[in-house]
């Protein structure tokens, strides 16, 4: 007499959903695709046994409220958490960094409402913009992440700001080995803040 055998193999969960939701520096100006900080996080996530798939929804040049503006249609039902990295060009151009503070601040409300978490990618401003200025911009990034209880990785450029080496010729848009340190450093946080992510099943 022959056993049984299962024909229902096991559904493999479904890979998490993350959108990398920012400016050029996610969007990967100046870089292939495959150099891009989402797709670059992604394969590192997954040679860590990550089943993850992270979207690119960064646009050059975009500042926190133009991605406030564009917040709903980049971000899609389903999405499992966004990691949030606007303010750059807030500060290039000299924006007042309440009028940043406030977007960035919609854009996480709004987020929350949808029961998307956040991790918060945190920028420094240039330094030649003054005391005032930087300490003002530099400190709404800690300050939102308390106040909505986020993940915050507090410099995105950390280990590559102002380094010829990893920058192009520009010295604002890391190359691709720029990306490759912005991910390892930035890879612990993202861990970090996929474990707190509810479970799915």
């Amino acid at each position: 007499m022959l056993l049984p055998v299962a024909t229902m193999a096991q559904t493999p969960p479904r890979p998490l959903k993350l959108v990398a939701f920012g400016d050029s520096l996610s969007a990967g100006y100046g870089l292939p695709g495959s150099a891009a900080f989402p797709a670059v996080l992604e394969q590192a996530l997954r040679q860590k046994g990550v089943q993850v798939e992270i979207s690119n929804a960064g646009v050059s040049g975009d500042t926190a409220s133009g991605g406030l503006e564009r917040l709903d249609w980049s971000v899609p039902d389903g999405t499992d958490g966004v990691i949030l990295e606007l303010g750059a060009n807030d500060a290039l151009r000299g924006i007042d960094p309440a009028t940043t503070e406030k977007a960035l601040d919609a854009i996480v409300t709004r987020l929350k409402a949808r029961n998307i978490p956040v991790l918060l990618a945190g920028m420094y401003a240039p330094r030649n913009l003054g005391t005032d200025y930087t300490g003002r911009f530099d400190a709404m990034f800690p300050r939102l992440a308390q106040a909505h209880g986020l993940v915050l990785y507090p410099f995105f450029l950390d280990g590559i700001a102002g380094d010829r080496a990893l920058n192009q010729a520009d010295l604002l848009h890391p190359t691709p080995e720029g990306v490759r340190v912005i991910v390892q450093r930035i890879l612990p946080t993202v861990e970090r803040f996929l474990a707190t992510l509810p479970a799915k099943s």
